[in-house]
């Protein structure tokens, strides 16, 4: 059976990357491979649409988010939380865990937060150090209004966090335009890696916080890496083979263009969200994010089943719900290496499933409704 994998990470890694990666080991203190790691890191510097630094970790997106606080925070600091998913919530774990004090901003699964509340939270509280959140909330599929975040962030003294680990490379985001001070990233999502790399790109601003922090830490102190920046090397063993492979899906994020990229993933998007409502289905999230989507399953389908059935029987790997969305949701990637007729092929083996299960819709019209957004405005 042919496996078609279609969860919101990791994501497929394109042939030509895993060639790469498979190419015999150099060692990582050489010329040749400092060179790669400078040409690593000007290529991220395009995808996260900055000028400010970016530091390469090894590790996943979660030593970065870690480091994120760790670099930021002192015991006791006042940081602002938007939480409205594991992710967000994953950071507020973290910040307690280094002795921050969250205040918590609690979102509905797959809403928003309003940017009204974090500025009155900041005029409240003129002491926060940083307001975290997402750009994509990847267990709930819902994109945070990140630009809109910076532009009131940015009149305090207060840094932006965001987690972009499912989000960079595949939704909107233009780092120093949106005034954003910290943004996390990782290998197995957008950039079409496996899962092992995490990146982290600091502004100035944030910068001058850092330097202040006396936070305990050790791998993931970021002033080391950034003074071996110069060095184009690491403070410890990096992955050499994850280094290769970036600067293949640099390569061909370049060549694609970031907003071709941007748009083709926003097509792909509103395909499944057709074909999902075309079927009697709902969307989740609103506003759903570009990079995957989430559906709600009714209740007289057995959502456990509905995603088993579709992997094990079909081979279509996609993701179910978390914590108490789980059974409740699934989501459909549409990021990375992910391409038309690959939600073509998963959307037909939904209709399969969901009429195994007992749910009553017209044969072809999840299919009909993606394949007449594709035509009209999927470009080739």
């Amino acid at each position: 059976m042919k496996k078609y994998l279609l969860a919101p990470g990791p994501t497929p890694v394109p042939e030509v990357i895993l060639e790469k990666m498979a190419e015999p080991m150099v060692h990582h203190r050489t010329p040749a491979f400092k060179a790669m790691v400078g040409e690593a890191i000007e290529g991220l510097k395009y995808i996260y649409q900055t000028k400010n630094d970016v530091l390469i970790f090894t590790s996943s997106g979660t030593g970065a988010m870690e480091g994120a606080v760790s670099n930021v925070i002192n015991p006791g600091d006042k940081v602002i939380v938007a939480r409205g998913g594991k992710f967000g919530e994953r950071w507020g774990e973290i910040i307690e865990k280094f002795g921050g004090k969250p205040l918590y901003i609690d979102l509905e699964w797959g809403s928003p937060v309003d940017p009204a509340d974090v500025e009155k939270l900041l005029k409240e509280n003129p002491d926060v150090k940083a307001v975290y959140t997402q750009l994509t909330e990847t267990s709930t599929c819902v994109v945070m209004p990140v630009k809109e975040l910076g532009e009131i962030v940015a009149k305090t003294d207060a840094l932006l966090v965001i987690d972009a680990i499912s989000g960079l490379g595949g939704q909107e985001f233009y780092m120093d335009d949106w005034k954003v001070d910290i943004c996390v990233s990782g290998s197995q999502k957008g950039l079409m890696l496996p899962p092992g790399h995490a990146y982290a790109a600091v502004s100035e601003k944030a910068w001058k916080v850092i330097d202040n922090c006396t936070q305990p830490n050790y791998y993931f102190n970021w002033k080391k890496y950034r003074k071996k920046l110069a060095d184009n090397t690491d403070p410890y063993t990096g992955s050499v083979l994850h280094v290769k492979g970036l600067l293949v899906a640099i390569d061909m994020i370049k060549k694609a263009g970031l907003e071709n990229m941007f748009y083709q993933y926003k097509v792909l998007g509103k395909a499944v969200r057709a074909a999902v409502e075309a079927l009697g289905l709902k969307v989740f999230a609103n506003p759903s994010c570009d990079v995957a989507t989430a559906v709600s399953i009714p209740d007289s389908v057995d959502g456990l089943a509905l995603v088993k059935m579709l992997r094990d029987k079909y081979g279509f790997t996609i993701a179910g719900g978390q914590a108490h969305v789980k059974g409740k949701i699934f989501r459909i990637a549409h990021m990375g290496y992910i391409e038309i007729f690959d939600i073509i092929s998963v959307l037909s083996a939904l209709e399969i499933c969901l009429n195994e299960l007992g749910w009553e819709f017209e044969w072809g019209a999840g299919l009909a409704a993606a394949q007449e957004v594709l035509a009209n405005e999927y470009k080739f």
